[in-house]
């Protein structure tokens, strides 16, 4: 390691910290002379919050923030695969999303010195760093220690960073502040023996409040929500506990674990669900390995037993008692005297940052202050600026949020005037927090290696024709969430919105169309108390005008017992579709290229390593028709399923993955008839057992999705079940398209390469 910081540390880095980042530094040195291989360095890394990230755009398209970079002789390789040692994304973890004045201050020279000037707050309340050459990760990751922040487990098969609601203590409505627990699981399991032998990540979130969003509980492996009970005649602080929620491609809501557990024992009891998950839960089949799938597949009664069998053969810490002390000795103290806003001067624009940025605390005559980060991000100028500003106003009461915001807490009212002047000096002082033009995105394909469409890019674009509206919107069009991922991960959370959309693509003749599924419904209140469901597909440049088609048919329709929920619900999947049709025809390439790029990117689109292939004539064609059939069939499963038909939705949804199946498979087999278990067999052999059918990051799995369909129909149908399974055929017919494309840019011998076709 470099010995510039060292000595300047000295003494500021915990010893036990500073040998593992010494270890780390080793591991680095060892991969540069080929003595450890990719494999297992990857692993290494990502459980130091070392990511890879892409390069083919060779710049980050935000429209608000420049990013133009040129990497010139440094070994990066264009494309999704890049060199062990080019420049990746760094991942910060900031439990509960709380930083200090000189954590931000660290964190921005960091910035400054070893990445593009840019720090960005995730869905995760994480600060991440990209364009971070691995080289220089163990001084960063020292200089971070020194200010009591750690890398550790903020990636990999671990427990990632825990979060919990940004108003947590200041908030009016919670049952009690669950900071310091929040704070105290997530030493607790830091490097925890229980916490390193999972198949996949294993994500905690902690909110005060039921009907809130605060720390969206219901869609995390472990979430715990704030309880009060009266046992014994006294009141007793403790949590109801969810297990196995989770969005990525197949959204699952969390169940409840345990109606009340008393605060001293949720360490023992996560501490046991996370045994039950690392030796039962899959370790092969990574895209089931997450804790949703295992209780899935137990049940949450037997998951339930597990749990309680577990817990007696937990040795006793002294840690689990200790909390409830140490949540009594947590205390936030303002910086200043809090006074009210009466009779102070206003500047211009005050009044409308003051009407969407300041929440009113519990504590008189105080606020908490939303600082709005279009894109969530900032640069390292406005992290200095934030560092000072919260020196004079707030102190070290500050939080990240999970909508890429940060919040300064405890301004005194009467100080709200000169923080708003300082912040709009420092280009931080843009109301509309929380509001429509607030939306969450995913990095997409400016840095994300599974990024299918520009999420940024079209965030941007959206945000900036909803500012340009501002001021004619009507209400209940500015309270609405719009969420954008830039492919079916979720990472930009598009299931929990009102409005989402994520990325995938479309082939029209030889070329690719970039495109974004509409997801309408999700509930982002109620701790994210309801999932959206995708309604059709536009073309990524025809999103803005079916935002506003969807805006303006709800103004207009809705009653005044409606909100966007049970709108759309009323409204239903076949009105909705036949509302998108007019933004789904894609013109030839001839006609109009504009729908041929996305979002900030003049180039050709592209995904990944599928090139452009030439139109495989007649048997294109005939796929176009024929998927048609199957999106008709998983619409219909949809509506069967808003219908409480669940039966029906679990059947129709079977049959569309069949249609699917029989759409690809006639690409290479035209007599394959309409026998489902010869379309089974035939698909797995032509196109699943040559790999034709998989992708470079999925590998196949949506294709498992139709055989465990097939091989293994549930006896009894749920509403859970139907929905897993609707979700799971709009990703199989998705994988079927990209399929389809990839088959046709194969060269023209490929016959000779799949003896099968």
């Amino acid at each position: 390691m470099s010995h510039t910081w060292e000595k300047q540390l000295n003494g500021k880095v915990a010893p036990d910290l500073k040998v593992q980042i010494d270890q780390f530094d080793g591991q680095v040195q060892l991969r540069k002379q080929g003595k450890i291989s990719d494999k297992v360095f990857a692993e290494t890394r990502l459980r130091r919050g070392a990511y890879g990230q892409r390069y083919d755009n060779g710049k980050r398209h935000d429209g608000i923030v420049s990013r133009d970079l040129v990497f010139e002789n440094d070994g990066i390789t264009k494309g999704p695969d890049t060199h062990w040692d080019a420049p990746g994304m760094m991942r910060i973890k900031i439990p509960y999303g709380g930083v200090t004045a000189e954590q931000l201050d660290v964190m921005g020279q960091l910035a400054d010195e070893y990445s593009d000037s840019i720090l960005h707050v995730t869905t995760r309340q994480d600060i991440q760093l990209h364009f971070i050459h691995i080289e220089d990760t163990p001084d960063l990751m020292l200089r971070l220690a020194a200010v009591g922040i750690t890398t550790q487990e903020a990636c990999g098969n671990a427990v990632r960073n825990v979060t919990a609601c940004p108003l947590a203590g200041v908030c009016r409505t919670q049952a009690f502040d669950v900071t310091p627990y929040a704070d105290s699981l997530t030493q607790y399991f830091l490097g925890h023996d229980d916490a390193q032998d999972f198949g996949r990540k294993f994500k905690i979130a902690f909110s005060g409040c039921e009907a809130e969003a605060c720390g969206l509980v219901k869609m995390h492996d472990l979430g715990l929500l704030a309880q009060v009970r009266e046992i014994d005649g006294e009141k007793v602080n403790g949590f109801k506990l969810y297990v196995g929620g989770g969005l990525g491609t197949v959204p699952h809501q969390a169940k409840v674990l345990k109606d009340f557990v008393p605060v001293t024992e949720i360490l023992p009891v996560g501490q046991a669900v996370m045994r039950v998950f690392a030796r039962l839960g899959e370790k092969e089949n990574r895209n089931r390995a997450r804790l949703k799938f295992l209780i899935a597949k137990l049940g949450i009664e037997e998951f339930t037993r597990l749990v309680d069998a577990e817990l007696p053969t937990i040795p006793v810490d002294e840690r689990w008692t200790l909390i409830e002390k140490e949540a009594a000795d947590y205390s936030e103290t303002a910086l200043k005297a809090g006074f009210s806003l009466s009779g102070t001067t206003r500047p211009a624009g005050f009044d409308d940052w003051l009407l969407t940025n300041v929440y009113q605390q519990r504590q008189p005559n105080y606020s908490a202050v939303t600082v709005h980060l279009p894109l969530g991000d900032f640069t390292t100028d406005q992290s200095f600026a934030l560092a000072d500003i919260a020196r004079e106003f707030t102190g070290d009461s500050i939080r990240l949020t999970v909508e890429q915001n940060i919040v300064l807490r405890y301004v005194s009212n009467s100080d709200l005037p000169a923080l708003y002047d300082a912040l709009s000096k420092a280009g931080l002082g843009a109301p509309g927090a929380n509001t429509i033009e607030d939306i969450t995105t995913c990095p997409g394909t400016d840095t994300c290696k599974l990024g299918i469409a520009a999420s940024r890019g079209l965030t941007g674009e959206l945000r900036t024709r909803l500012i340009e509206k501002r001021d004619e919107l009507p209400q209940e069009i500015k309270d609405l969430k719009i969420k954008v991922s830039g492919c079916f991960n979720s990472c930009g959370q598009h299931h929990v919105a009102d409005i989402g959309f994520f990325g995938n693509s479309r082939r029209k003749g030889s070329y690719r169309v970039p495109h974004f599924q509409v997801v309408l419904g999700g509930k982002w209140k109620d701790n994210g108390g309801a999932y959206g469901l995708a309604v059709g597909a536009v073309p990524s440049k025809h999103v803005p005008a079916v935002l506003d088609a969807i805006t303006q048919r709800y103004v207009a329709e809705k009653t005044a017992e409606d909100n966007f929920q049970t709108y759309i619900t009323r409204l239903g999947k076949k009105e909705i579709r036949k509302m998108l049709r007019d933004y789904q025809d894609v013109p030839d390439i001839a006609v109009d290229d504009t729908l041929y790029t996305d979002w900030g990117d003049p180039r050709p689109y592209t995904i990944g390593d599928i090139g452009i292939g030439e139109c495989a004539g007649e048997v294109v064609s005939l796929f176009a028709i024929e998927i048609v059939k199957a999106e008709g069939e998983v619409y219909e499963a949809q509506e069967a399923l808003d219908a409480g038909e669940f039966e029906e939705a679990d059947e129709r949804a079977f049959n569309a993955m069949i249609l699917a199946a029989k759409a690809l498979v006639r690409t290479q087999f035209l007599d394959v008839g309409d026998d489902p278990d010869r379309i089974v067999s035939e698909f797995r052999t032509r196109l699943f057992d040559t790999k034709l059918f998989f992708d470079k990051f999925a590998k196949g799995k949506f294709g498992r999705y139709l055989f465990e369909r097939y091989e293994n129909p549930s006896a009894t149908v749920t509403a859970d079940s139907a929905h897993q399974l609707v979700e799971e055929a709009l990703l199989f017919i998705e994988a079927c398209h990209a399929a389809d494309a990839k088959i046709a840019a194969l060269p023209s011998n490929a016959a000779s390469l799949f003896p099968t076709l």
